[in-house]
C-alpha cells in the first residue's frame, strides 16, 4: 500500500477538501494520513520540505497537489 498525506489547517476550504479526498482516494492502493498543521504545528517543516506551499495539499507518490486555496503555509505559519 502507498502512503498518501493529506495537509490542511482547519478552514473551511480545507475541511471540505478532506471531505472530498476522503471519499474518492482509494483505500484500498492509499493509506491516507491526514495533517492539521494548525494542530501538529511541529510538521509544517516536514510539509515544506514536501513542496506544500499552501492547504489543502495532497501528497502522492512525492508529488505535491495543491487541491483549492485555503491558506498559504506564511499564514499558517503566523
Amino acid at each position: 500500500m502507498k502512503n498518501a498525506t493529506f495537509y490542511h489547517a482547519g478552514c473551511p476550504v480545507c475541511v471540505s477538501a478532506e471531505e472530498s479526498i476522503t471519499t474518492v482516494i482509494d483505500r484500498d492502493r492509499y493509506d491516507v494520513e491526514i495533517v492539521h498543521l494548525g494542530e501538529a504545528r511541529e510538521r509544517i517543516a516536514e510539509a515544506e520540505s514536501k513542496g506544500v506551499v499552501s492547504v489543502p495539499a495532497l501528497v502522492v507518490d512525492g508529488q505535491t497537489l495543491h487541491i483549492n486555496f485555503g491558506a498559504s503555509m506564511e499564514n499558517v505559519k503566523g
